[in-house]
């Protein structure tokens, strides 16, 4: 079974699980939260609440009191003040990680089932070269859906750099390669990057794992 954990450096908190919180998610959400909630479907609010109890144990490990994290008008979870993380949440699987700003610049993660992509989709968010790798892949390691782990390393791309910029990154503004054997990808960003100490960012890498019938990946960008 993967896990986040594993994917991130040291100075990272990470917390996951593998089922929601027993009970009704608003016993576990502050009222800001569950309100935000209150018209979305009941599995919807289950994973909200559940990710967010990972969420603010991750925190409690950096000495962080409990606050409300609510999503900005992307979906991206807004943070206390000193802190970047990222969450996710697919079938099976919710996840947290933060670290402290000194440590990193941006945090973004991502969880998929390992499950063949709808149809259509690897066109819609692949480049020709990702696509010509991803049937390499397939060829050479069938055990990994390949396309849907190239899915979910451009869904931790953007994770990453929005909170940087509060722009899109649209799929095609990035080029990914995935290393089979390294357990890491690296994307190339095809549009100016983000200003990070002084240095513009051309590039973003991350690792990934899968097992259990899950796909993870995430990227950690240091602060320096």
């Amino acid at each position: 079974m993967p896990v986040i954990g594993d994917l991130v450096p040291s100075w990272a908190v990470a917390r996951h699980r593998y089922d929601d919180v027993p009970g009704e998610p608003a016993d576990v959400l502050f009222p800001e939260e569950a309100a935000r909630m209150a018209r979305a479907v009941p599995q919807r609010q289950r994973e909200f609440a559940s990710v967010r109890v990972c969420a603010r144990a991750a925190l409690e490990r950096l000495g962080v009191a409990p606050v409300p994290l609510l999503p900005d008008r992307r979906g991206a979870p807004q943070w206390p003040a000193g802190v970047v993380g990222g969450m996710t949440h697919c079938d099976g699987y919710r996840a947290a990680v933060v670290a402290r700003t000194g440590d990193a610049a941006s945090i973004g993660v991502d969880a998929e089932p390992d499950r063949p992509l709808p149809e259509g989709i690897l066109e819609a968010v692949a480049l020709p070269a990702e696509r010509r790798m991803v049937a390499e892949l397939a060829s050479r390691r069938p055990g990994v859906h390949w396309g849907r782990l190239l899915f979910s390393a451009k869904e931790s791309v953007f994770k990453t750099w929005y909170p940087l910029t509060r722009r899109s990154l649209e799929f095609e503004e990035a080029e990914l390669t995935v290393s089979p054997d390294t357990g890491t990808f690296r994307a190339r960003l095809l549009v100016p990057g983000p200003v990070v100490a002084g240095r513009r960012v051309e590039v973003l890498d991350g690792r990934w794992a899968a097992g259990s019938g899950l796909l993870v990946t995430a990227i950690a960008l240091p602060a320096r």
